[in-house]
């Protein structure tokens, strides 16, 4: 049995051991340190090294040293000359070398066995095992270490299939997501297109002549429909710089309040659905924000409400807490089921309640959480089915003591 540190049934049951370890795991990262445990049960070694070939260059990627030399291994010979004649050669191999020093230096003399490591037909590394001063490596020897190796060698050949298959998903993943992408994008261009080129084109016929009040009734028609077209390509704009990290923030020194209210008198102006109301119960938060940005956050959170929750109450509540400024977007719509709160924040992502009832391209919230997250904070909704919705944003507050 050679110099084996077990025999009979205990040799065995590490064998069947070494053998479940590699056919169970499913990351490789962490296993090699007991697989070596387990095979210096069954193969006296000092040094175990496993090489891969990386464009024609073989390169360790597990070393250890667990016997004698563990104090010093950046002194010790490691086999790269031997390993790389097992890797030509593609057969197991046994050597001794025998170093210049004295006699009694058993680290002068290392005794190499070495097995090509194979994916299929092609050999793609070296595992090879060091003893210093002996013995030689016997027969039974060698039948160990080739199972050691024939099974590492299904470990890392596993490795690169799960990996391999991984890759493939991803892949099919990023066609799937490609595709939704341009049928979603399809579909809400083709929208406002068909409107204004089928009153267009009414507008156009000579048959008839149009009285000014439908004239203008069309010609609004065009009008809204070209305003949605035009935020649906900033918004697909926007959301391709946030997820590619394009975008730029103008960061400076503003105060919240100020930011807050310039927008609900921006909003003012506008024609929406809701009753907007600010609340500031800290007057003087100061961050470091990019306003136009904060500003689009806010934007697409009141027409998330107007198409949502029309003719609600929309609150805009400011307040410092600890070292952060929340600002909470309260409404009393119709709510938001729990199961679709975290979903909503998702590229293209609509309640599926609301799809054909609401038009949107499904990129206001995403936008909001990236812009957000931009500014170091975040941004999270709760909500009740029949009692309304809040979003809460929170940002690091730049100075400590709020502004008078």
């Amino acid at each position: 049995m050679g110099d084996r540190t077990v025999s009979g049934k205990a040799f065995i049951d590490t064998l069947y051991e070494f053998s479940s370890i590699i056919s169970q795991t499913d990351d490789i990262s962490g296993v090699f340190p007991p697989l070596v445990e387990l095979a210096r049960k069954l193969l006296i070694f000092d040094n175990i090294v496993i090489y891969m070939d990386d464009k024609g260059e073989l390169r360790p990627i597990f070393a250890k040293s667990v016997g004698r030399g563990r104090s010093k291994e950046a002194d010790i010979p490691w086999g790269e000359t031997f390993v790389e004649k097992v890797f030509e050669s593609g057969k197991m191999a046994v050597h001794q070398d025998v170093v210049q020093g004295p006699d009694e230096d058993r680290l002068k003399v290392p005794y190499y066995i070495g097995a090509p490591l194979r994916h299929g037909r092609n050999i793609v590394g070296v595992l090879t095992m060091i003893r210093f001063g002996g013995p030689e490596y016997d027969a039974n020897d060698r039948k160990t270490f080739t199972f050691i190796s024939d099974h590492i060698g299904q470990l890392l050949e596993r490795d690169v299939l799960v990996s391999t298959i991984e890759q493939i998903e991803g892949s099919q993943r990023m066609w799937e997501m490609q595709e939704n992408f341009v049928a979603t994008v399809s579909h809400d261009l083709r929208t406002p297109l068909g409107f204004i080129k089928g009153y267009t084109t009414t507008l156009l016929r000579e048959d008839t002549d149009w009285d000014v009040p439908t004239y203008r009734e069309f010609l609004g028609i065009i009008d809204d429909e070209a305003d949605r077209l035009q935020e649906l390509i900033d918004n697909l704009l926007d959301s391709s710089r946030l997820q590619s990290g394009t975008m730029q923030m103008n960061l400076q020194t503003v105060r919240l309040d100020v930011v807050l209210s310039d927008m609900v008198q921006r909003s003012q102006l506008r024609d929406i659905d809701i009753n907007l109301e600010l609340e500031i119960v800290n007057p003087g938060v100061v961050v470091k924000a990019d306003p136009m940005r904060l500003g689009q956050v806010f934007d697409n959170l009141i027409n998330n409400a107007s198409k949502y929750a029309p003719g609600s109450t929309v609150i805009f509540r400011l307040e410092a807490e600890g070292q952060n400024a929340i600002i909470r977007v309260i409404d009393n719509g119709p709510g938001i089921d729990p199961e679709h709160l975290e979903r909503i924040f998702q590229r293209f992502f609509r309640v599926p309640e609301t799809r054909m009832s609401v038009r949107g391209s499904g990129l206001g919230l995403y936008i909001c959480r990236k812009i957000i997250s931009a500014h170091q904070g975040t941004i999270k909704a709760e909500s009740e089915l029949g009692k309304g919705t809040i979003f809460i944003i929170t940002i690091p507050i730049t100075v400590e003591e709020v502004l008078d």
